[in-house]
């Protein structure tokens, strides 16, 4: 079940391995027991069912019981969004998610999610690209003579490439 602190850990650790492939930015997500919402621009490797199929599939083979039912279903929802207005709107909705739900009182005290990271730029389990993470790339790249460190994509979230995904487990 995704519910459990180390089926969370996992989805989180393949998150990033997936997105690191594909070569797409993760803007924000929220890991809820039964789903998981998802905000992401277009992989630069193939295209974004592509990438989520991967990483449903190495999700499924890890937390998936023997002979139990599938563990993801074949769809998902997804959303472009065009504007920095209707990304926050879908961000806030997302981070509020638990809340809603009565699983938390507060957005910062669900783990699995990004919001920790953009109250307070903290680094975890996936990379989230922000304007935490753009300050941190462009110290990086003052800090590194003659070497380029930040990635073709870094600011994808804002462009309005972006999609946000729910994608349900049944």
């Amino acid at each position: 079940m995704l519910g459990e602190r180390a089926a969370y850990k996992t989805f989180e650790s393949e998150l990033e391995a997936v997105r690191r492939r594909y070569g797409f930015v993760v803007a924000g997500y929220v890991l809820m027991p039964e789903h998981v919402h998802l905000l992401v621009g277009e992989p630069l490797v193939s295209s974004l069912s592509v990438a989520l199929q991967v990483l449903k599939q190495k999700t499924s083979r890890k937390l998936k019981k023997i002979g139990g039912l599938p563990f993801w279903q074949r769809r998902y929802y997804d959303f472009n969004v065009h504007s920095e207005l209707k990304r926050v709107e879908k961000l806030r909705y997302m981070h509020r998610n638990p809340v809603n739900r009565g699983l938390v009182e507060t957005p910062e005290d669900w783990p699995w999610s990004s919001f920790v990271h953009y109250a307070t730029g903290a680094a975890g389990a996936v990379e989230i690209e922000s304007e935490w993470t753009a300050q941190r790339r462009e110290a990086n790249k003052m800090s590194v003579s003659g070497q380029l460190c930040s990635p073709p994509f870094a600011n994808c979230a804002k462009d309005g490439a972006a999609a946000a995904l729910v994608t349900e487990r049944d």
